[in-house]
């Protein structure tokens, strides 16, 4: 099992510190697809979306792994 840090970028810059296991990558993005969805609803709930609040897969290094734009985590429709 490998720890990946979720970093929020949306009204604030959440740096996360702790992170969690997972057995891979794959496993990582799809948490951080269901984030961005959560966090995407709450801004919603708000009156407002903006796409491109993220969700940032980093190592222990703070190297950038992945990126989950908020306008990526969802399906919008017509």
């Amino acid at each position: 099992m490998r720890r990946y840090f979720f970093n929020v970028h949306n009204d604030l810059d959440t740096i996360d510190h702790e992170g969690m296991e997972f057995a891979d990558l794959g496993a990582a993005i799809a948490h951080a697809r269901i984030a961005a969805r959560s966090l995407a609803a709450d801004t919603v709930r708000q009156g407002h979306l903006i796409g491109h609040h993220r969700v940032e897969i980093v190592d222990g290094d703070g190297t950038l792994l992945h990126c989950v734009r908020f306008d990526e985590a969802i399906d919008i429709q017509p």
